[in-house]
This record gives structure tokens, C-alpha cells and sequence, in this order.
């Protein structure tokens, strides 16, 4: 299984980006993909996750309402769009992959993509 993540890049506060996460390897029915955030110096955190092939999805308090996760079909890809972005924000977010339903802990998904750097800075 691979995860290839791109889209990060340094944004000025408020400003928006859009990460995607394309996934392979093996077939992703019934698996969820999440993104992962992680500061210096600070633990990794539970940002967004979707089941590949359903609607659910779940986010986390820092990013609900700035955030949206979504499939992108034509690309096979899971999608991160982030608007009116904070400094807080800045970190290396990783995908992940777990089988089943997605949860809020990295422990629990058993495979990572290489990570991209998100800076948010003026």
C-alpha cells in the first residue's frame, strides 16, 4: 500500500489550500483515509477522515467549519480542501489508511503516506 501526498506549500492567515492524498496498492472498499497533522514538538493530530466509498466523514474540533475532506473521483484521490487557515494550522500533515471505520487515532491506521509541509505565515 502506498500513499502519495501533495498540495503543501506556505499560505499567508486566511488564505486557502487544497491537499490531496492518492492512494494504491490494493483495493480501498471499506477503508478509511484520514489526514494527520503534526507539529514541532507536538503530537500528531486527528484532522479529517472519510470512508473511501461512502459519504461519512469526521473532523477535528480545530478544523470544523475551515475544513472539507471529499473524494476526488476522476483522480482516485481523497481530497483536503483548507480555508481561512491559521497559523495554528502550520505542521506536516500526513494520509493514512485503515481498514473499516475511521477513528481519531494515529495508533489505530496501519498505513502512511510520506507527509507534506503546510506552512501558515505572514
Amino acid at each position: 500500500v502506498q500513499l502519495q501526498a501533495s498540495g503543501g506549500g506556505l499560505v499567508h492567515p486566511g488564505g486557502s489550500l487544497r491537499l490531496s492524498c492518492t492512494p494504491s496498492g490494493r483495493s480501498f472498499s471499506g477503508y478509511s483515509l484520514a489526514w494527520f497533522r503534526q507539529a514541532p514538538g507536538k503530537e500528531r493530530e486527528f484532522v479529517a477522515a472519510m470512508i473511501w466509498n461512502d459519504d461519512g466523514s469526521a473532523y477535528g474540533d480545530s478544523v470544523k467549519g475551515r475544513f472539507t475532506i471529499s473524494k476526488d473521483s476522476t483522480e482516485n484521490s481523497i481530497v483536503l480542501q483548507m480555508n481561512n487557515l491559521k497559523p495554528d494550522d502550520t505542521g506536516v500533515y500526513y494520509c493514512a489508511a485503515r481498514g473499516g471505520l475511521f477513528r481519531a487515532e494515529a495508533a489505530l491506521y496501519d498505513h502512511w503516506g510520506q507527509g507534506t509541509q503546510v506552512t501558515v505565515s505572514s
